[in-house]
C-alpha cells in the first residue's frame, strides 16, 4: 500500500517535515484485517528523503502477518536550477522489499527522475523510472500522484496511480511473457484540525494479485494521526 505523502517529496521546494500514522480496515474480497502504515517525510538543503512502512493483521489472533516498505530519496539538481522550464526536475533512487509468514516478495530498485504537470486544476506529480526487480528484467514504472484540498483543507482527496512491466511469472490467461500491471490507491480524507483525519481509500489494481482476476477493487476506511 503505497501513501500518498509522496506528493510532498515531489515538491522539492516544500521545506515541513511530515510523519504520519494510519490505521485502515481493509473490505476487500478474503481481506477483512487491519493495515497499520507509518509514514515519513523530510526535506533537506539536498532533496528530501520519504520512506514508509505497512504491516498487515491477518493472522488467526489478529497479530502482525506481513511486513512491506519502501525508501525513496530525491537529489534536487542545481545545474538545472537556472533554467525555469527544467528547474523542478530532480532525479530519485528507491528501493522496495517485504515479507510474509509465508514468503518475501523479493527485493524492488528503482530509479530517474521526478517533475511536477501543472494542470491547472490540479498538478500530477510525475516519476519516470528504471525497475529492477529480484530475479526479473529490468522494465519500466511510470508513478503519478496528486492531492488536492477542499474547504479550506477540512477534506483532502489524494492519491496515486503506479504502470510497471514485469515478467509474466503467475503465467495469467493471455500467456505472454510480459505483462503491464497498474495500482491505483484514491484517497479520501476529512480532517479534524491538525492531527486527526477520517477517511479511507480504494485500491484498484490490474494484475497486481497473482492468481487473481484482471481487475480488484478493495475499500477501506481508515484513521489517520499527522504528527
Amino acid at each position: 500500500m503505497k501513501k500518498i505523502i509522496l506528493t510532498l517529496i515531489l515538491l522539492i521546494s516544500i521545506s515541513t517535515v511530515g510523519q504520519n500514522l494510519q490505521l485502515h480496515y481493509d473490505f476487500g474480497e478474503n481481506r477483512h484485517f487491519f493495515t497499520s502504515t507509518l509514514e515519513m517525510f523530510k526535506p533537506d538543503d539536498f532533496g528530501a528523503t520519504f520512506w514508509f512502512v505497512d504491516i498487515d493483521y491477518d493472522s488467526p489472533t489478529n497479530t502482525a502477518s506481513m511486513a512491506y516498505w519502501e525508501i525513496a530519496r530525491y537529489f534536487t539538481l542545481p545545474f538545472l536550477r537556472n533554467n525555469p522550464a527544467l528547474s523542478q526536475i530532480s532525479a530519485t533512487i528507491q528501493y522496495n522489499d517485504g515479507l510474509s509468514s509465508s514468503f518475501s516478495f523479493g527485493n524492488v530498485w528503482l530509479g530517474g527522475f521526478s517533475l511536477p504537470v501543472d494542470l491547472k486544476i490540479i498538478t500530477v506529480n510525475t516519476d519516470i523510472l528504471y525497475r529492477k526487480a529480484e530475479n526479473q528484467s529490468g522494465d519500466f514504472q511510470i508513478t503519478l500522484v496528486w492531492s488536492k484540498p477542499f474547504l479550506d483543507g477540512k477534506i483532502e482527496f489524494s492519491g496515486f496511480v503506479d504502470i510497471w512491466g514485469q515478467d509474466n511469472f503467475d503465467g495469467d490467461d493471455d500467456k505472454t511473457q510480459s505483462q503491464v500491471v497498474i495500482l491505483s490507491e484514491p484517497q479520501l480524507w476529512w480532517h479534524f484540525g491538525n492531527h486527526l483525519a477520517v477517511g479511507g481509500e480504494l485500491e484498484i489494481s490490474s494484475n497486481f494479485i497473482p492468481g487473481g482476476s484482471d481487475l480488484q477493487i478493495m475499500p477501506t476506511l481508515g484513521l489517520k494521526w499527522n504528527f
